[in-house]
């Protein structure tokens, strides 16, 4: 079970795991042992609210299929246990980051007193690099 938050949770059915050979250098041990993880959710199945998966099938993530399957590979770490770790993580902090409501943008007016400032600053500036100039006589 993945716990999202107080009311979201994710049961075991939901979400497929199976171990998979890694990828590259290893040695000769690479070939007998599967130690990677590979994380299939189907959004449109599972028990999630609305929202989530509104939101979810909204983002534009490389990891989302467009049968709304999220598929995580993960491979980071020696053993089965941390890489099984680190894919429900990953899941987890997908999830989180598509209901995550961003604030919406003020714009505001930056003050005249600011604005003679930095043209003041500017002119100061100039006038130093003008004075670094070769001198003509």
């Amino acid at each position: 079970m993945l716990k999202l938050s107080n009311h979201v949770e994710l049961a075991a059915w939901e979400i497929e795991l199976s171990a998979i050979r890694a990828q590259g250098a290893g040695g000769q041990n690479v070939n007998k042992v599967s130690s990677a993880i590979h994380l299939r959710f189907d959004i449109q199945r599972s028990t999630l609210p609305s929202f989530y998966k509104e939101r979810l099938l909204a983002l534009q993530d490389s990891r989302i299929s467009k049968e709304g399957v999220i598929v995580i590979k993960a491979q980071s770490f020696r053993t089965q246990e941390q890489n099984r770790e680190d894919a429900l993580a990953r899941l987890k902090a997908l999830i989180l980051s598509a209901t995550k409501v961003e604030k919406k943008r003020r714009a505001t007016k930056p003050t005249r007193s600011s604005q003679r400032k930095r043209l003041d600053s500017k002119n100061k500036r100039a006038q130093t690099k003008a004075m670094r100039g070769s001198v003509k006589f």
